[in-house]
């Protein structure tokens, strides 16, 4: 199976001198709470100047000794000399070891930073454009993806790339078959030349029957990809088949939501629901892609828009920031990079990613308790908000004035109970995720405190 973007492998960032790779390693070694290694550092630490290096003639001997040690380690984040691709033992440990992101600058803005500077290579213009022009084919060989700034680096270190829909979907090579939803085919065509298996829209995807069905409609051997085409239940029930069908094949999400573009399909979260809670069987499977084409946003209808706006008020709180008031594309792109480093932190949802479920455990209940029929998604999650809102003493003010959440009428016994099975909860005590002034926490809440604001949810 392919990798999944940089799960159990570096981030190491590649490019010409002056693109700031160094800058951009330190900002994203924070966001995914990574060490962070400069291999240039490294050597004048250990080894004195590197313009002395140059002209004493070691300096490339000894950059590919420390770049192999650093790709030796456990997974960090690197950047390289912007000259290291030239070894070939090299450019072979970043494929093996890492998944590489080319840190785009074009010889302009990189000779206005560096030119005319005590670096070794920089002196002379017209050598620096050649020697960019010379590297520019092995920077593309043993690149996994291209940034230009620190959210770009973590969307190709999770496998995700926000931008028009690429003519090369596929990872490889090999067989692959279409998860899509029926009502989308009527408005898109097929992304890939395959098998189509359609499912229904919505959280009726999300079945037991429906998963059955695709298992034995499947053709794919273990070399084949699943691909994934639709909103977050779509992404959801076929991620899912695709964890279990073989015990596991490769997988790519295109989300086609706001809902799944922002949060739904990022991350390697997949399930079904059963009817005593959502999401309650499922699994850990991230896609070897995730690709993100924020044009279809275009073609949704307002509700659904609405949809999704709850998730992206959600990200906006726990960022810290009004991402809400952003256009689509930004908007997208800020949303999916924030959960992708939440989510490459904390892969199995053992702690820090927690926080993505941000009123989510009401949300669940109201959906359950509506037999995931009259109650939407995104209005479980504007209402859930407020609940957990009101929980963390936070203000309510962009909740209800981007999302005016109203109670809805569903059984508060059955809502309860739901909420009571809710995965975060341990020992039979209920955990929350609340909003503090530095993102969400878990914590224990009693019972009596939830119970009465779940009841606030729910109309009389």
């Amino acid at each position: 199976m392919a990798a999944a973007g940089a799960l159990d492998r570096h981030v190491a960032l590649i490019g010409f001198m002056g693109a700031g790779k160094s800058t951009l390693g330190q900002e994203v070694a924070a966001r995914l709470e990574r060490p962070f290694l400069d291999v240039d550092a490294r050597i004048e630490q250990r080894e004195g100047p590197i313009t002395e290096l140059f002209e004493r003639g070691v300096f490339r001997e000894v950059e590919e000794r420390v770049t192999l040690e650093a790709l030796a380690t456990p997974p960090g984040v690197v950047a390289l000399g912007g000259g290291a691709v030239e070894a070939p033992a090299i450019r072979e440990a970043l494929r093996t070891r890492a998944t590489t992101v080319l840190v785009e600058v074009d010889v302009d803005t990189a000779w206005q930073r560096v030119g005319n500077s005590d670096r070794p290579l920089a002196r002379d213009e017209a050598h620096f454009r050649e020697l960019y022009s010379r590297r520019q084919p092995l920077y593309e060989e043993v690149a996994d993806g291209r940034a230009r700034d620190a959210d770009g680096v973590v969307l190709a270190a999770g496998g995700v790339t926000v931008s028009a829909m690429p003519a090369d979907l596929l990872p490889g090579p090999g067989p692959a078959e279409l998860v899509a939803d029926e009502r989308l085919l009527e408005l898109h065509p097929p992304p890939i030349d395959s098998p189509v298996l359609t499912v229904p829209p919505g959280e009726e995807a999300k079945a037991i029957a429906t998963a059955e069905r695709l298992w034995r409609q499947l053709r794919l051997d273990r070399g084949g990809t699943l691909v994934a085409f639709g909103g977050g239940c779509t992404t959801d029930i076929a991620g899912f088949v695709a964890a279990t069908y073989l015990r596991g094949v490769d997988w790519v999400a295109v989300p086609t939501t706001l809902v799944g573009q922002v949060d739904a399909a990022i991350g390697g979260k997949t399930a079904i629901n059963l009817p005593e809670g959502k999401n309650l069987v499922g699994a850990f499977h991230w896609p070897v892609r995730t690709v993100i084409d924020p044009a279809v946003l275009e073609t949704l209808p307002p509700e659904q828009r609405r949809e999704g706006l709850a998730e992206v008020v959600k990200t906006g709180l726990l960022a810290g920031e009004p991402l809400w008031e952003l256009p689509d594309e930004e908007l997208v792109r800020r949303c999916a990079a924030f959960k992708t480093a939440l989510c490459l932190r904390d892969p199995y949802d053992h702690g820090p990613r927690q926080a993505l479920n941000l009123g989510h455990t009401f949300a669940h209940a109201l959906e359950a308790a509506a037999g995931y029929e009259t109650v939407t998604h995104g209005r479980a999650v504007a209402l859930g908000l407020l609940a957990a809102l009101r929980l963390s003493g936070r203000p309510t003010d962009a909740v209800e004035e981007v999302l005016a959440p109203e109670p809805v009428k569903v059984d508060r016994e059955r809502a309860w109970q739901a909420l009571e099975r809710d995965k975060k909860s341990t020992g039979g005590e209920l955990t929350l995720v609340l909003l503090g002034r530095e993102g969400g926490f878990t914590t224990k809440v009693p019972a009596t405190d939830v119970r009465s604001a779940l009841d606030d949810l729910i109309a009389n």
